[in-house]
């Protein structure tokens, strides 16, 4: 697990914003831009991935016999 994985999900993505802010200036020499590109990129990933985890938590219910399944929710037509 990478330290970044480790990290809360508000720090990453502030750090994720952080660089997104310095490459949107275009003050960042190409060589440096490339690196800072490719650390956002995991880092976005990583958002991603806590996000997918955390609905798939949210989106399940324990029923009346202690076990996990899926919230449904029943829409009108």
């Amino acid at each position: 697990m990478s330290k970044e994985q480790n990290v809360s999900f508000e720090e990453n993505l502030e750090k994720l914003e952080s660089i997104v802010k310095k490459l949107e200036s275009g003050e960042v020499p190409l060589d440096d831009a490339i690196v800072q590109f490719t650390e956002a990129m995991k880092l976005a990933n990583i958002c991603d991935e806590k996000l997918k985890n955390a609905e798939e938590a949210i989106t399940k219910l324990v029923n009346k016999n202690g076990e996990l399944e899926e919230f449904k929710i029943e829409e009108d037509k």
